[in-house]
Parts: C-alpha cells; structure tokens; sequence
C-alpha cells in the first residue's frame, strides 16, 4: 500500500512539474492585455504567413533529415553487422562523436562548408538537411542498435540470401520489418530535434520554427507564446504515438484454434 502510494505520489509531482507549465503557457497566449480571453494568437498560427513558411520549413527539414538518416543508417549498420562486425566500434564512435561537440562549434567548422554548399545549390534553409543529419546521428543510432540487436540478422540475411533474394531485398523486405520499432523510434526522435533545433539555423540566418518563435517574443510574445506551445504539443504527440505504435507490436497475437 506504501510502494503504491509514493508511486501515485511521485507520479502526481512529476504531472505537475510538466503540466503547470504548459498550462501557464496556455493561459498567457489566450490572455487579452485588457482583460478577458481571445484565440487570435492560436488563429494567428495559421494566418501569419511568416509563422507559415516557417513551419513549411521545419517540417520539411525533419522529414528530409529523417529520410537522410535512415537511408545513411540502415544499410551501413547492417552491413557492419554482416561483413564487418570489428567495425561496430568504431561506427559506434562516430556517430556518437556529435554528442561531444558543442553545436555553436559545429557551425563554426561548417561556415566555409556551408559557403560551399549555397554555391552548389543554391542559398536554402533545406540545405541545414546535412548538419541535421550528422546532429541527430546519436540518437538515432542509439534507437536502430537496439532494434537490430533484438534480431539474429546474420541468420535472416542468410537465409533469404540462399533463397536468391539480393542485398536491397534483404534490408527493405527482411530486416527493416522487424525493426520498424527502431526506425519509428529514430525518425520520431529526429522530427522532434529538427523541430526544436535552434542554434544552427540562426547562426547560419535561415528562419526556421525556432529562429521566428524567438523573433516573435521579441513583437508579439502571445503568439510566440502559441507557437511554442504547438511545437511542444506536435513533439508530445509523436511520442505518444510511437509508445502505441511500440505497444501494439508487443501485444500478443490471437491463436486461432
């Protein structure tokens, strides 16, 4: 009775410490200064064109940084475990290499790549795909070894190798089914990243998500207010969506008789 009480108590302080906040950021961007509450900083989400491309933008970045990732990850770590296992380390150690570099001195490194990079394709913000990328490669790569460690991926890739499947076959048809958590866990974790990142696109000056919430504060603090608040609640949602996601996969299938 004690065990369930301090959990239901300790579950109760942590609901707080999380919600009081959101609530209070909730009941800033409806606040009219004259008093009374008004909806124009949640309609402004929609009719601010600035806010809009903004979050075009962003939205963009998070599904083409997912995609990058994905398309870089997979393959090389499943090739790792099938041919090349001793390099396991060593991928391990560079991607999660980023966690040890501050942001604003990977911007610093990258400017001139960057310079590059404008020249090549052109001056857009969908250009930050490639730092995001090499910033998200921890997390994820953390998400995709535990997938992969749960299956004897040897074992599947032989087995559908003998059957004359070819190497595309065998990471799209065979492994990636059964590590569809791992994936959804990696792109969920980087759509929330890339939605949240704020240093690399502002020192680089391209107007993401965070770069206009900021610049709003400055003008008009209750939509910046409504703003922030969205991108929280769009981030909360995808985790909730990828715990349901995970749990149907563990429930247990019906046994027809």
């Amino acid at each position: 009775m004690t065990a369930r009480l301090v959990r239901w108590v300790l579950l109760a302080a942590f609901a707080a410490f999380f919600l009081v906040p959101l609530i209070a950021l909730a009941d800033f961007s409806t606040k009219k200064p004259a008093g009374g509450r008004s909806g124009a900083a949640w309609h402004a989400l929609i009719s601010d064109p600035t806010l809009t491309a903004a979050v075009r933008v962003s939205v963009t970045l998070a599904i083409l940084t997912a995609l990058g990732m994905l398309l870089l990850l997979v393959p090389t770590m499943v090739w790792v475990r099938l041919r090349v296992p001793r390099a396991r380390r060593l991928i391990e150690l560079l991607c999660l290499l980023p966690l040890t570099i501050p942001a604003l001195v990977l911007v610093v490194g990258l400017d001139n790549v960057y310079a590059w990079v404008d020249y090549l394709f052109g001056d857009s913000p969908y250009g930050l795909t490639f730092v995001y990328v090499v910033l998200v490669l921890p997390f994820s790569y953390r998400a995709l070894d535990a997938a992969l460690s749960a299956i004897d991926v040897r074992t599947l890739a032989e087995a559908a190798r003998s059957l004359g499947a070819g190497w595309p076959t065998v990471i799209l048809r065979v492994v990636l089914p059964n590590i569809r958590t791992g994936v959804a866990s990696a792109a969920f974790v980087t759509v929330a990243l890339v939605l949240g990142e704020y240093t690399v696109s502002s020192l680089l000056h391209y107007d993401t998500l965070p770069v206009v919430i900021v610049l709003l504060g400055k003008a008009d603090a209750a939509e910046s207010t409504a703003a922030a608040l969205a991108s929280l609640l769009a981030a909360a949602a995808l985790l909730v969506l990828l715990s349901l996601l995970d749990r149907r996969r563990r429930a247990p299938g019906r046994t027809s008789r």
